[in-house]
């Protein structure tokens, strides 16, 4: 990631009760399909490669401080016969990545401009992470991120929130954070934030607004009587 943006005095926001978002990055400012490390193999063969390491707990552990390289070499002592397409995952992760999220820079666009301190805490392996924001340009408005690879902790270990707001120096109850996770929102309000579980960015625009937030709201969908 490129240099944090130097930060600016921000003035009041009208209700002074929010003055800062945390963004789960992942399928929230950039679209993440583990399925694109694969293009052109076997669809099947992908899925039981998949079952068969428990790709959401073998790759929680990437994010959770083990690099891919201690990943492969581990399967291959273990599991020899699925190291090879954990190999080729790791090779390939670039292509897992899809893009910004439909809106999601726009929505950053308006918070910075509206002086919203933002920040991100991201479950992402620090070996990749700096595929990141290539792939969504937005990631290097924030003015910083916390990414769990690098500090071994992963969400929703409350421990990773509360030392995102003393690293951020983020009030809680001031901040509010939004990640596509629901366990990772629940966890996020245990430790005092104000949390969004994000599902889509007209959705989030919605409930920053309600918040006080300095974003558009989306139209109102016509009513058919």
């Amino acid at each position: 990631m490129t240099d944090p943006v130097p930060q600016r005095p921000t003035a009041p926001l009208p209700d002074g009760t929010v003055d800062a978002v945390l963004f789960d990055l992942g399928n929230v400012l950039v679209g993440w399909d583990p399925y694109g490390a694969f293009a052109g193999l076997d669809r099947a063969e992908v899925d039981a490669w998949m079952t068969e390491v428990d790709f959401a707990r073998f790759n929680r552990a990437q994010d959770a401080g083990r690099s891919w390289s201690d990943a492969v070499a581990h399967l291959q002592v273990t599991r020899p016969h699925l190291a090879g397409l954990a190999e080729h995952y790791a090779r390939r992760y670039r292509r897992t990545l899809t893009g910004p999220v439909p809106g999601a820079a726009d929505v950053v666009d308006e918070l910075d401009a509206g002086g919203v301190a933002l920040y991100g805490l991201t479950n992402w392996a620090a070996d990749t992470y700096h595929h990141a924001e290539p792939a969504a340009p937005a990631i290097g408005r924030l003015r910083d991120v916390l990414v769990s690879g690098r500090v071994g902790l992963a969400k929703p270990d409350p421990e990773i929130f509360r030392l995102a707001a003393s690293r951020f120096d983020l009030r809680p109850q001031r901040t509010v954070f939004v990640d596509d996770t629901a366990a990772n929102v629940e966890a996020a309000r245990a430790v005092g934030f104000r949390a969004v579980h994000f599902t889509g960015t007209p959705a989030l625009r919605t409930a920053l607004a309600d918040l006080g937030l300095p974003v558009t709201r989306p139209p109102a969908t016509p009513q058919h009587g």
